[in-house]
């Protein structure tokens, strides 16, 4: 029986210690990797639906034959175009965070909070047959 005792195996209080504070440097600097990313991700959605709602609005607008400015609110849950932006849920993912994802010609800056806003397609025809197309985020109503 004193043999038994007398054989100690098993962890130290210190090894322990080492190993949780091991832990807590890796998890301190996974963190903020985590989040960038997670913002990245965010963002990339964010243009996904910029680019759907400029298809969508320039099918629409070309489909309905329309020869003046019009405006076109995208509905992301859908996937389709309105005319109006009642009954639309905000969908911008977005924060003030800046991950790195901005497309100008998209009308989105990653260093701007899309929260919980609506993709707004702008499409104004020229003489020459061709477009203009603006998209910009608006609260949505």
């Amino acid at each position: 029986m004193k043999k038994i005792r007398s054989s100690k195996k098993g962890f130290t209080l210190a090894e322990l210690l080492v190993v949780v504070a091991i832990i807590a440097v890796l998890v301190g600097v996974s963190v903020p990797i985590f989040t960038a990313q997670l913002e990245k991700s965010r963002e990339s959605t964010d243009l996904a639906n910029a680019r759907a709602a400029k298809a969508a609005a320039v099918a629409a607008f070309l489909g309905n034959g329309e020869t003046t400015t019009k405006t076109y609110y995208y509905d992301a849950v859908n996937g389709a175009v309105k005319d109006a932006s009642t009954g639309i849920t905000g969908y911008g993912k977005g924060t003030t965070a800046d991950g790195g994802n901005s497309n100008a010609a998209l009308g989105y800056v990653s260093t701007t909070a899309y929260t919980d806003e609506v993709c707004n397609v702008t499409i104004t025809p020229a003489t020459d047959g061709s477009q203009t197309v603006t998209i910009a985020w608006a609260a949505a109503s």
